[in-house]
């Protein structure tokens, strides 16, 4: 175990010790270091513009979560039939390939459907005489193109999980209902939902997770704009630890995202104890 230990406490445990002392400071490498308390953390929750790329966060997270776990619930849904093996496996890996690629290839490839003027999204709209939509340069349109390249990336996976958790509930249940002449949406919402509910917890904090810390999408679509619509904390974690040299608010802000996190799994945990299924 001593091997992995160390790896843990220098790469992992060592960082976020460093990273919370440092909140508290103001540090510079060329101006040295200073103990400031909580001046970063009330520079943070007093600037409109960090509030408003906090906001930018949790909006990313909320539409990203709600449409990554219930789409990919649909499609499991629709594949979990009888239909030809090939033709599962097909659909299968169709909706799954897109997860395995990294996604500053996604975003590159996105990039060029959402262009402008010779985007292919806006090509097509032009073909049925319908105006072009400025989809990464308008900021009431830049976060909602980033959701909806982000969906397409993830859903796949969320798919892939529900589908082996769909196949986990008992048929005989499943035939009785059919037998009972319960219908297919009480069926799904009686006994199928209440099975499957502890993979919906996990997917639903999974995707909570990578959501508040999605950065790599944005700064390849985008740059975090235009001004500061589809900014991110992770992207203002980075400019200001790493362009400003504002180690100690960078740090700052890292906790802050930290905690939002913890907050947030928390509040999931308190509220699955009423509708998942032990």
């Amino acid at each position: 175990m001593l091997p992995t230990s160390l790896l843990y406490l220098t790469f992992v445990l060592a960082p976020v010790i460093l990273t919370v002392i440092l909140s508290f400071a103001f540090y510079d490498p060329m101006l040295g270091s200073r103990w400031v308390g909580l001046e970063n953390f009330q520079r943070f929750f007093t600037d409109r513009r960090s509030l408003e790329i906090l906001w930018n966060t949790l909006r990313f997270t909320f539409f990203a979560v709600t449409f990554n776990v219930s789409i990919g619930l649909i499609l499991a849904i629709a594949l979990n039939r009888a239909m030809p093996g090939w033709l599962l496996y097909f659909f299968r890996l169709a909706f799954f390939l897109p997860v395995i690629i990294a996604a500053a290839f996604v975003s590159i490839v996105w990039s060029y459907f959402f262009g402008d003027d010779l985007g292919v999204i806006n090509y097509f709209l032009r073909l049925v005489g319908i105006p072009g939509v400025r989809w990464l340069t308008d900021a009431s349109t830049a976060m909602t193109s980033i959701v909806i390249m982000d969906v397409w990336k993830n859903t796949g996976f969320f798919m892939i999980i529900f589908i082996a958790a769909l196949q986990g509930v008992p048929k005989n249940i499943i035939e009785a209902a059919v037998m009972d002449g319960t219908p297919a949406w009480r069926q799904f919402f009686r006994i199928t939902l209440p099975y499957i509910s502890p993979v919906v917890f996990f997917c639903i904090v999974y995707a909570s997770i990578g959501a508040l810390q999605v950065y790599e999408s944005i700064v390849i679509l985008t740059q975090g704009g235009p001004g500061d619509a589809t900014r991110s904390l992770s992207i203002l974690i980075v400019e200001q630890g790493f362009g400003s040299f504002q180690i100690g608010y960078a740090a700052a802000i890292s906790v802050v995202m930290t905690v939002i996190i913890l907050i947030i799994t928390a509040i999931q945990q308190l509220l699955s104890r009423k509708w998942v299924q032990r």
